[in-house]
C-alpha cells in the first residue's frame, strides 16, 4: 500500500500527472496511508470479492468482511469530512473527489445473483459508493477443488448484473423488484428491466399521458432521458405512438406495455408474458442477424460476446 501511494504521489508531484487515478485500497493498511492515497487518487476501491462470507473465508481465509468494510468505513468518513472542510475553505486539497467503489467476482461461488446484488444494495445505502464492479470468474486452474470448473467465463451474467446495478442507480428499482427469494437468479435471456414487466404483467399498460416518472422509468424500452422528455413534451398535448418514436422511446419494446393517444393495440393483457418475451426475442436475434451481415468479422466477434 506504501508503494502505491508512492507510485501516486510521484505521478501527481513530480510527472505533473493530472489525469485519472484509481487506487486500490488494501485491508488492513494503516489510517494515514488511506489519508495519504485519498490525496492522491481520484478514487479509491476496496475490493471485497465474494458476496457472502462463508464463501470468502473458503477462497481467502485471511480475509473477512470486517477487514473490508473498515477502510471502507474509514474512506467514506474522510470523503464526507472533505467535503465539509471545502465548504469552509476552498482551496483545501480533495480527498478520493470521484469517490469510493469495490468488486465482486461473479461465478466462482455458488452465491446467486440474490445474495450479490443485495450487498450491492447495502453498500450503495451504507457505503454511499460510486459504483460496484462485476467481474465474471476466469477459470484458470483445474487442480483446485473449491473453484468451479468453467468452460468459459460468465460474461453474459456478469452484463445482467451491471444492468440490474443501473436500475438501482437511476430508475428507483429496489433490488426486491430484480431479484428476489421467488426469482433469485437474472433472466440471461432477457434484461433485468424487460423481465420485471413480464414478471408483473398486471402492472401494465401504463398510460404514456398519465403515468408518473417512476412509473414510466419501469417500462421496456423508455429510458431516463426519453421519460423526461415524455413529462415535458404531454405538458403541450397528448403523445402517440408517433411522437414516442421522436422522443427515442424503443416502441419494439415498450408497445406491449403502453397505452396512449391512438386505437387500443394488443398489450401484454392480450398476449402471455411468455409470448411477448418470446417475440421481443425473436426480433432482437432478427436484427442482431441483420446487424451481422453489414458488420467486418471483428466487430461482429466483439457485438456476439457482450450481448
Amino acid at each position: 500500500m506504501e508503494r502505491m501511494v508512492q507510485v501516486a504521489k510521484e505521478l501527481r508531484v513530480k510527472h505533473n500527472f493530472h489525469g485519472y487515478i484509481h487506487l486500490k485500497s488494501i485491508p488492513g493498511a494503516s489510517d494515514e496511508l488511506q489519508q495519504q492515497s485519498g490525496l492522491y487518487a481520484d478514487r479509491l476501491s476496496v475490493n471485497i470479492e465474494i458476496a457472502t462470507e462463508n464463501n470468502l473465508k473458503m477462497l481467502a481465509p485471511d480475509k473477512d468482511f470486517s477487514s473490508v468494510m473498515n477502510p471502507m468505513n474509514t474512506i467514506k468518513n474522510k470523503i464526507f469530512e472533505n467535503k465539509e472542510e471545502r465548504r469552509k475553505f476552498r482551496y483545501a486539497p480533495k480527498f478520493s473527489p470521484a469517490g469510493q467503489s469495490t468488486q465482486l467476482i461473479v461465478g466462482a461461488t455458488t452465491d446467486n445473483d440474490k445474495h450479490i446484488l443485495s450487498l450491492a444494495s447495502n453498500l450503495y445505502n451504507s457505503q454511499k459508493l460510486k459504483r460496484v464492479y462485476y467481474s465474471a470468474f476466469i477459470p484458470v486452474n483445474s487442480y483446485d477443488k473449491r473453484l468451479p470448473a468453467l468452460n468459459e467465463p460468465p460474461l453474459r451474467r456478469e452484463n445482467r448484473l451491471y444492468q440490474a446495478d443501473w436500475l438501482f442507480r437511476f430508475y428507483h428499482f429496489t433490488m426486491d423488484e430484480i431479484v428476489n427469494d421467488n426469482n433469485p437468479h437474472l433472466d440471461l435471456e432477457i434484461d433485468p428491466k424487460l423481465s420485471y414487466a413480464i414478471r408483473n404483467p398486471w402492472i401494465f399498460p401504463v398510460d404514456i399521458n398519465k403515468a408518473s416518472y417512476e412509473t414510466l422509468l419501469r417500462v421496456p424500452g423508455i429510458g431516463v432521458l426519453s421519460a423526461k422528455k415524455i413529462i415535458l413534451a404531454r405538458r403541450y398535448s397528448k403523445l402517440n405512438l408517433l411522437n414516442l418514436k421522436k422522443i427515442g422511446v424503443v416502441l419494439k419494446r415498450a408497445k406491449y406495455f403502453i397505452t396512449c393517444n391512438e386505437l387500443k393495440a394488443a398489450t401484454i393483457n392480450e398476449f402471455l408474458p411468455e409470448k411477448v418475451k418470446q417475440i421481443i426475442l425473436a426480433e432482437d436475434n432478427k436484427q442482431l442477424k441483420t446487424k451481422n451481415r453489414t458488420k467486418p468479422l471483428h466487430t461482429q466477434l466483439s457485438l456476439f460476446s457482450t450481448t
